[in-house]
């Protein structure tokens, strides 16, 4: 039995991060649309939310998960 690669699981992590952003931000325009009767402001939170965990949590991963410099 093979231990798993710390590497790939990190990578998997990010895709699903990634992912899970971008279901806010369609989620969130769903709402803006007005397609699931929530309130307008709640769709613009849920779009800032969104892009935030698309485009920023998988930066600050990859910094945390970076190994020492030598």
């Amino acid at each position: 039995m093979t231990t798993p690669d710390p590497a790939r699981n990190r990578w998997v992590m990010l895709g699903v991060v990634r992912g899970i952003g971008v279901a806010l931000v369609l989620l969130a325009l769903m709402v803006t649309e007005g397609q699931l009767g929530l309130p307008y402001w709640s769709g613009m939170v849920l779009l800032a939310i969104g892009f935030a965990v698309a485009f920023i949590a998988p930066r600050v991963l990859q910094r945390r998960w970076r190994s020492p410099r030598p």
